[in-house]
């Protein structure tokens, strides 16, 4: 019997898109496809790094549909948008944060298994992005992440820089720095927008004439242009369908060939124009000692900032009538002085080429713009040469008189006769030879000003922008820094977030406050047990990859005590060798001392021209290679300098860590991000009141963090005073006996002059203040050792430093901005179902 139509339930069949669809089996046609018709290779001939493409491909197929429906969304709702200018965008691979975010990992997992491959072999292959060097790209990377998790319109301009900083390899205990070519293979997360290039003006000089309205007028007559070329990379959010933009810009010439010098037999300037306009986009900020160096420098930083601007221009003038309201659409926030000539660049841009009076540009300048500032060094402050910024930049030197001659003017009305305060805040410093200061340019043309922590706002206000402060204390506020778990943890750490989801859910990954919940298991011995066992698991898999990476084997059980960073004097890593040697000397008087086994671990690249830095890269190896082949310290003590520091580096160190070196002198460490990530790792803290310390140890407990140090007051005083770093020297008997075994060639295989400029600088000029701080960090360590001891306790800590990490989420950093100087509003983004009939093109 048949039955009736009206009981027929037909079952609608779900047809996924091959370049759209999440399930594993489309992934694995689409992994299979994009193999034969991108890469254009056979499975059976593919390499790794073919197979590596093809998933990436695949993966950002699925980026696409989510990046162009989100700008179509941003069109439509003609919304307000951030631009984050950064000269850095250090993002690390894109693959598995992007599984991640789009919540795939596993179909993935099991489309790659099921084609007879492994993920994680995949995921390795891919090239770390040299977009960045530091701190500083870190944190443009993950205010990205979070922009787009809070679905917050963004666009992220930086540079395309074809060569990163460099690849560190270590040669008999000296960083040598190798090319980092981190394109050679190319880029499959990128998309090329030769079609949306800019024009960019270099040197020359300016004509004055009155335009048609009588008005004054200049014009720039460049000695040469430079062409910019975005290339577009979607950064997507974790669990939303939005994916903002990072645009980052290539140079190239604007003519690649002249034909005419190729004609007459100059071969070499036929293509000259050619390689003098990509030297632009070709390293990362090169070596900055020479001339030249400065130079390039400055070339960069101009060149993406009016490439973005202007392309901020052509999007607003295609969804609105005029520039008038610009301020109102765009929030563009310079991170730190190195974008801040955007102040000018954009009062050119208005003046120039749309023809605005000057107070209605510099109006709209003053509100398109806000300042973050990165450091207290003020070596860092940058400044340039009015001999190189006028010859470079002349228009924009112009300009700059210009704003810094109605700048004073106002300034001689509030302070009359005050010539110092006059000095002082002038954008052009006039003490020696003439220099433009870019920070005074930017406290100057934007409407917000911002440290990166509350000690480091404080002291911006204090001493280093006191003057601004005093001038404009509206314009100021903290917002302290913070590192996106998703990249921080759940990538790298996906055994500790499988832990910590068992217990409290999911939902911590975008509300990091919620780990607040795992202070309801610090108590459960079970929950504690665990905890070990992954922390060990981890150190073991960090031990494999060193016996590997440098043929050191280290013990997993012991205290692994790490400081990866930058290598600076001010941050200290020779304090961290001072107190190995120190432990090394009682051990040799004493081989019966009971000490707690350690592992100290280092990574960080140094400088090329900084001879301190590399001094102490190669102080760390050569204690290492001494108390690492010592058999009378029984593997008590081990060294290790892992090289080639940089997010992979990171991701893998960060989660095994047991003790954090976070020793900056008080004072001089604006923030610090890696503080935050090994924290939320579960890695405990020895540090000064530095930076973002003091927020880490106000949130965890005084009682689950290892102070040591003097305070920035102390450090203030102690200078004034004239400190004389001799007298610690000579009256601590340990400290001296340390930095004369140094000196004297036990370390250096004899050479007693090796080491000679690092110990006599510390003991006759001290400018960091490590022998201030020498007993009370050795102090310090004492007491680590013996809580290390006590595995209970240890855990129990460790787990509380995670649970009060949540205020260092990137996502409350963004919060902050968005509500208290971008003032932006969440945009949802619904991605359209798909409907195959539909799928065709259609072109109106």
């Amino acid at each position: 019997m048949n039955p009736s139509p009206e009981s027929t339930f037909v079952c609608p069949i779900i047809i996924e898109d091959d370049r759209t669809g999440l399930d594993t089996e489309t992934i694995r046609r689409a992994l299979r496809d994009n193999l034969l018709y991108i890469q254009g290779k056979l499975p059976e001939l593919a390499s790794k790094n073919d197979l590596y493409m093809a998933l990436a491909y695949t993966i950002r197929d699925r980026l696409l549909q989510r990046w162009l429906t989100t700008q179509q969304t941003y069109l439509k709702k003609d919304v307000r948008t951030v631009c984050y200018l950064s000269a850095e965008f250090l993002v690390g691979p894109h693959l598995a944060n992007n599984l991640i975010n789009l919540g795939i990992y596993e179909q993935v997992e099991k489309a790659v298994s099921e084609s007879g491959l492994k993920l994680e072999e995949l995921i390795a292959q891919e090239e770390e992005p040299g977009l960045g060097n530091g701190g500083l790209g870190r944190l443009a990377a993950c205010y990205l992440d979070s922009l787009s998790t809070l679905e917050i319109p963004a666009i992220g301009y930086g540079i395309r820089y074809e060569f990163g900083i460099f690849d560190q390899e270590i040669h008999d205990g000296w960083q040598v720095e190798i090319t980092d070519k981190w394109l050679q293979y190319g880029n499959p997360w990128e998309i090329a927008r030769p079609e949306a290039g800019v024009e960019v003006k270099f040197g020359g000089y300016t004509e004055s004439y009155t335009d048609e309205n009588g008005n004054y007028r200049s014009r720039w007559i460049p000695d040469y242009v430079v062409k910019g070329i975005p290339y577009d990379t979607p950064i997507l959010g974790y669990r939303v369908n939005t994916a903002n933009t990072m645009r980052l810009w290539k140079s190239e010439a604007c003519e690649s060939f002249d034909f005419g010098r190729f004609n007459r037999g100059d071969y070499y300037g036929a293509v000259d124009n050619k390689v003098h306009s990509e030297n632009i986009s070709k390293v990362l900020y090169p070596n900055d000692e020479p001339i030249q160096g400065k130079e390039l420098r400055l070339e960069q930083q101009y060149f993406f900032v009016s490439c973005s601007l202007q392309d901020m221009i052509r999007i607003h003038l295609h969804e609105n009538p005029s520039l008038d309201n610009f301020h109102q659409k765009w929030s563009v926030q310079l991170n730190d002085t190195h974008p801040s000539v955007g102040v000018a660049e954009l009062m050119r841009l208005l003046i120039d080429v749309h023809h605005f009076d000057w107070d209605k540009a510099w109006f709209i300048t003053q509100n398109t713009f806000a300042y973050t500032n990165h450091t207290l060094l003020p070596e860092a402050l940058e400044k340039w040469p009015l001999s190189i910024f006028g010859r470079l930049l002349p228009r924009l030197m112009e300009i700059i008189y210009e704003i810094n001659h109605r700048f004073l003017d106002k300034i001689r009305i509030i302070y009359p006769q005050d010539d110092g305060k006059m000095s002082r805040l002038s954008i052009i410093d006039e003490s020696g030879e003439k220099y433009v200061r870019m920070a005074h340019l930017a406290c100057v043309g934007s409407q917000a000003i911002n440290g990166v922590a509350a000690l480091h706002t404080e002291l911006l206000k204090k001493d280093v922008l006191r003057d601004f402060y005093e001038l404009f204390p509206e314009k100021f506020s903290n917002k302290t820094n913070g590192v996106t778990p998703r990249r921080w943890i759940v990538s790298s750490n996906p055994r500790l977030t499988f832990a910590i989801t068992e217990k409290i859910g999911e939902n911590w990954i975008k509300h990091l406050e919620d780990l607040r919940g795992l202070e309801n298991y610090v108590d459960d011995g079970g929950f504690r047990d665990s905890w070990r066992r992954i922390k060990y698991d981890i150190k073991a898999d960090l031990a494999n990859y060193i016996d590997k990476k440098v043929g050191i084997k280290v013990d997993p059980s012991t205290l692994f005590d790490v400081q990866v960073k930058r290598i600076h004097e001010y941050k200290r890593q020779h304090l961290n060798v001072l107190h190995i040697v120190t432990l090394y000397h009682r051990l040799k008087n004493n081989p019966n001392l009971d000490i707690t086994p350690r592992t100290f671990i280092f990574g960080g690249k140094a400088a090329p021209g900084y001879f301190m830095a590399k001094l102490i890269i190669k102080l760390i190896n050569s204690v290492a290679e001494v108390i690492d082949n010592d058999p009378t310290i029984g593997g008590r003590l081990k060294v290790v300098f892992l090289p080639d520091y940089n997010v992979t580096f990171g991701q893998r160190v960060y989660p095994a860590a047991d003790l954090s070196e976070q020793i900056s002198t008080a004072g001089k460490e604006a923030s610090g991000t890696g503080n935050m990530k090994f924290s939320m790792n579960g890695s405990l803290t020895i540090g000064t009141l530095d930076g973002a310390n003091i927020e880490i140890r106000e949130e965890v407990g005084a009682e689950n963090f290892f102070l040591f140090g003097l305070t920035t007051e102390e450090v203030y005083a102690k200078k004034a005073a004239g400190y004389n770093p001799q007298e610690y020297y000579y009256h601590n008997e340990e400290l001296r006996a340390v930095l004369d075994l140094i000196g004297s060639g036990f370390f250096s295989r004899g050479d007693s002059s090796l080491f000679r400029p690092l110990v006599d600088n510390l003991i006759y000029n001290d400018p960091y203040m490590l022998l201030a701080d020498y007993q009370s960090y050795i102090d310090c360590q004492e007491g680590v050792g013996w809580a290390y001891k006590d595995q209970e306790h240890w855990s129990r800590l460790a787990i509380l430093n995670v649970a009060r990490m949540g205020k260092f989420s990137s996502d409350r950093s963004i919060r902050e901005y968005c509500e208290e100087i971008w003032r932006v509003q969440p945009v949802k983004i619904e991605l359209p179902d798909y409907i195959q009939a539909n799928a065709g093109l259609s072109v109106n």
